[in-house]
């Protein structure tokens, strides 16, 4: 088992008695790769002091044998029950941890059925970030993966530049940039593009349309390449033709806002407090309500992962630890702004990842 497999379980297994468990069960595919390398779309790792399992079907067993080669590989087949309680019961599992975010209630029951019928004694343990709290600090392995992932967006974002005219839809503009990033290098994009123009870059989550972007109007373009798994976040905002005040002033004060909140941020501030360095800007420049989502958010082998910075979150920040800063401004009906870079946690302050933005009035 490569290095920083077995050490990513020596640490699981350490925050398994502070649970109350005497095993896990992993189930969401983020958390399955990170603990074992093995990638395929379907399987479950059973980790204890004493074993490591991976339980796949026949689709994935050449794959998870040279993925995981150090995992003791069951091949599962039929209906679950024939095979969970028996494995619980060979692992002298009592207490067994799931991840209780990604498994629902149904699912919870179903498998509590499966164990009383098979008259297993072990009960179904709710545990919730065990393996997130560990992903949150990234290895320098991962952050050169991530830094190769801003790369290639910031070179889309180059390249989309220069081919945006007025009259190109939405569409075709997300089209554009997926294409460069995909012969880049890129793996299947993390997130759908976002590219919002006009009234439609209002939306923070808006999905490319057929509409045709205009003269003189704010163009959200929010992208992420993939490299190995692991993903990158990047949002800017452009203006074809001479902008009009509102642009001047509210990318303005986006842009004061990402500037503070890169500057100031340190190690030991919880997300709330780095939210606020932001918001602040925002407050004074006469926006505080249109900017009704979060500072940022951790990236890493899911789009969205710990930490989270936003008005709510008691979440530490530390070093080595990835994520986004990405003010923005929406008005309705006129259109938004909003600018997002990567940074990581080093010697207590942030360095950005991605490249550093541009003036794009």
């Amino acid at each position: 088992m490569k290095l920083k497999i077995k050490n990513r379980i020596t640490k699981l297994i350490g925050r398994l008695g502070a649970n109350d468990i005497e095993g896990i069960l992993i189930s969401r595919p983020e958390n399955r790769r990170y603990l074992s390398g093995f990638d395929g779309s379907a399987g479950f790792l059973f980790i204890t002091p004493k074993d490591s399992v991976l339980a796949t079907d026949f689709r994935y067993t050449t794959q998870a044998k040279s993925q995981a080669p150090d995992y003791k590989l069951l091949t599962i087949s039929g209906e679950i029950s024939q095979w969970f309680p028996p494995l619980i019961n060979e692992l002298g599992i009592k207490r067994l941890g799931f991840e209780s975010e990604h498994i629902a209630f149904a699912q919870h029951q179903r498998l509590c059925d499966i164990l009383n019928e098979g008259n297993s004694q072990a009960k179904l343990i709710p545990v919730d970030g065990v393996v997130e709290s560990l992903r949150a600090l990234k290895e320098p392995e991962e952050i050169e993966l991530m830094t190769r992932a801003a790369g290639i967006a910031d070179a889309a974002i180059n390249h989309i530049r220069e081919k945006l005219h007025v009259g190109m839809t939405e569409l075709e503009a997300a089209w554009e940039i997926e294409k460069f990033m995909r012969e880049a290098g890129s793996q299947p994009v993390p997130f759908e593009i976002i590219v919002g123009s006009g009234p439609n870059a209002a939306l923070p989550h808006a999905l490319p349309t057929e509409r045709a972007i205009g003269e003189s109007e704010p163009i959200v373009i929010d992208i992420g390449a993939r490299v190995e798994g692991y993903g990158s976040d990047l949002s800017r905002t452009f203006c074809l033709g001479a902008p009009d005040e509102t642009f001047k002033k509210v990318y303005d004060t986006v842009l004061g806002a990402r500037d503070t909140a890169i500057a100031i941020i340190k190690e030991g501030m919880n997300g709330a407090e780095a939210d606020q360095l932001a918001r602040t800007v925002i407050e004074e420049g006469g926006y505080g309500e249109a900017f009704g989502h979060g500072l940022g958010h951790g990236v890493g082998l899911a789009p969205h992962e710990s930490p989270r910075l936003g008005p709510n979150s008691t979440d530490k920040l530390a070093d080595s630890m990835v994520f986004t800063i990405e003010p923005g401004i929406y008005l309705e009906g006129w259109g938004g702004v909003r600018i997002e870079d990567m940074v990581v946690m080093e010697g207590g302050k942030l360095r950005q990842i991605s490249s550093r933005e541009l003036d794009s009035r």
